[in-house]
């Protein structure tokens, strides 16, 4: 029987286990160093500190309630909104989780009149680049840098969520 997921909002101890959960993981499945749970631990703070909720958000995934996966959501500027911290439990892997969770940061960013949504990835995350792939993000940007006690290729990707209009083009007469 497929496990049944939901998503809800933050809570109080959440910022605590996405840090954990995220250091062991990447440390486990790719050899990242101690850095990489400061980094998260370091963006998950300042998501809590500078919390604004008429334009900021953030999913915790959950089946049987146990947590399973997380999402943020950052205004970066008032056009501008950045998903950060995308994760999802191996158990929980090829539910669909990975895409609800992106799904809801474009349709909140969306909702919230942002012109485009970005984010940050390394290119050996595969099954996130498939994942932003499908939602329309585009590679924009790809830069080689050392990070974690590992050389990696950063990626940047984009997604427009509100294309300026088109103009239809006047008749001669």
């Amino acid at each position: 029987m497929t496990p049944t997921w939901t998503l809800r909002g933050l809570q109080v101890g959440d910022i605590g286990w996405v840090t954990h959960r995220q250091g062991i993981l990447y440390a486990q499945e790719y050899g990242w160093d101690g850095t990489f749970e400061a980094l998260v631990a370091e963006i998950a703070a300042q998501f809590v500190k500078n919390f604004d909720a008429a334009c900021e958000n953030a999913w915790i995934a959950e089946i049987e309630g146990q947590i399973v996966g997380s999402a943020f959501l950052v205004k970066v500027s008032d056009e501008v909104a950045k998903l950060r911290l995308l994760y999802v439990e191996p158990r929980a892997r090829g539910l669909g989780l990975g895409h609800a969770l992106t799904n809801e940061c474009i349709g909140f960013a969306r909702a919230k009149g942002y012109q485009a949504l970005t984010l940050w990835t390394n290119d050996l995350l595969v099954a996130a680049r498939h994942i932003y792939q499908a939602a329309g993000f585009v590679l924009v940007a790809e830069e080689s840098h050392h990070s974690f006690g590992h050389d990696l290729v950063g990626q940047n990707w984009d997604l427009a969520l509100q294309p300026a209009p088109t103009i239809d083009p006047q008749p001669l007469n």
